[in-house]
């Protein structure tokens, strides 16, 4: 499962370098071992650390600590959301579960900020969910009708505003909510690397090739070393299916996105001086949007079934051309040529939007499958499986009991074959939000 990623991410780009990077270099063995250092894994272990004090436990990444979807994502951290997957929420129930998860995913991500006075960005400034079609204005307010009966406040914008707003006359109109949170990914996951606690271990481009169970042990085997393990917790998110895992309940979508550089002075007045913002599409694969507390642009607007574990420069240049195109519609007076970090990552999605959150085996674990809202209910979930491998319950793991399982995917290549169709489908459908 080779992970070799392009090196163009900016919110990583923009960090000082690491020097406290570690590999594998013997064969070890731990009590718990944690596969994937993104914020799943890095709250299972800082949490591990809390309740097992004196117990040794590993942590292994493919690539780089945080460096994965982490690092990579667009920096919302959500209350929200009106595309989920590729479904709208109808059922309120279903919805108010879902949201609940959010909530203490948002939770769980402030108490860490708090604890270790991490520098992340972060800005209560909400979100605007937008299009640039006014006959989605039906769509909007049914999603305000829901929003209404849980009590999240929202304000529906139009065009006139949203220019003040946003510094665009792109959008015709959106809706405003106050609950979601904008932050740096990139320092975000910094963060919980650099904030470890010492009887944690971490080691990385450290590939897992094959894992079995042993009695009551679990041996895995690396490029060089093997780790024995009593147990495990798999946090590799999109790539569960990689490593067989829950394989028939979840897939990988590969997602592009580029940043520009810091807009001069001239450029940041000539579109009205806006606060920092974000922008999701009403459509599912409409773009999301965002000016940055320095004064960058972030625009991700692609989402394809495609290898995850490599794109290569061309594919990526390919991607680029969709970017520039929706900055130039967005943005028609500012240079075309503002573009400095371009990057691939990934997002795990499940065929009705419902995370992984399983017990597989007695000392065998898996958290993952976010459906592009891994910041806060990544760094939840990774806090709650330690419990739960820990033999310890909370009122907030019931949280996560009350949303619904994954369903049953189909078999290759039909599988495939629908997610590209409705892929195919939905990028149609939002072909003016690009």
């Amino acid at each position: 499962m080779t992970v070799i990623n392009d090196q163009g991410c900016g919110w990583l780009n923009l960090l000082p370098k690491r020097t406290n990077i570690k590999f594998l270099n013997k064969d070890e063995h731990c009590e718990f071992l944690i596969i994937g250092a993104g914020y799943t894994g890095l709250s299972a272990a800082r949490k591990l650390s809390q309740i097992n004090k004196n117990k040794k436990i590993i942590i292994v990444d493919a690539q780089l600590a945080g460096e994965g979807a982490s690092g990579r994502n667009s920096g919302y951290l959500v209350d929200t959301t009106l595309n989920d997957g590729f479904t709208s929420n109808k059922d309120i129930e279903n919805y108010k579960s879902k949201v609940n998860i959010y909530k203490a995913g948002i939770k769980a991500v402030k108490e860490f900020i708090k604890e270790y006075q991490v520098d992340c960005d972060w800005n209560e400034c909400g979100k605007y969910f937008a299009s640039s079609v006014v006959n989605d204005e039906k769509k909007i307010y049914n999603f305000i009708k829901i929003l209404n009966k849980l009590g999240f406040k929202n304000k529906i914008l139009f065009q006139k505003d949203l220019y003040k707003n946003l510094g665009t006359n792109f959008y015709k109109i959106a809706v405003h909510t106050e609950g979601g949170v904008l932050l740096n990914p990139g320092k975000l996951v910094r963060a919980m690397i650099d904030t470890l606690p010492e009887n944690i271990k971490l080691y990385e481009n450290a590939e897992l090739l094959k894992w079995k169970k042993n009695g009551d042990k679990i041996n895995c085997e690396f490029k060089k070393y093997s780790i024995k393990t009593d147990k495990i917790i798999f946090c590799a998110n999109g790539f569960l299916s990689n490593l067989s895992i829950k394989k028939r309940y979840n897939f990988p979508i590969t997602l592009t996105a580029s940043m520009t550089r810091k807009l001069t002075n001239e450029e940041f007045r000539s579109i009205g001086e806006p606060k920092e913002w974000g922008v999701l599409s009403i459509r599912p694969m409409g773009a999301t949007v965002r000016l940055t507390k320095d004064r960058r642009i972030l625009i991700r607007n692609t989402a394809e079934l495609k290898n995850p574990k490599f794109m290569s420069n061309i594919d990526l240049s390919e991607r680029i051309k969709s970017h520039k195109l929706g900055l130039e519609k967005r943005f028609p007076t500012l240079s075309k040529n503002l573009i400095e970090h371009s990057w691939s990552g990934i997002v795990c999605r499940s065929g009705n939007s419902s995370q992984i959150f399983d017990k597989i085996d007695q000392n065998i674990y898996v958290a993952g499958c976010y459906n592009g809202s891994g910041i806060g209910v990544g760094t939840f979930f990774g806090e709650q499986i330690a419990l739960v491998a820990s033999d310890q319950k909370t009122d907030d793991t019931k949280i996560i009991n009350d949303i619904k399982k994954p369903n049953w995917l189909p078999i290759q290549p039909f599988l495939n074959i629908g997610i590209y169709s409705r892929l195919l489908y939905e990028r149609i459908k939002a072909t003016s939000e690009i």
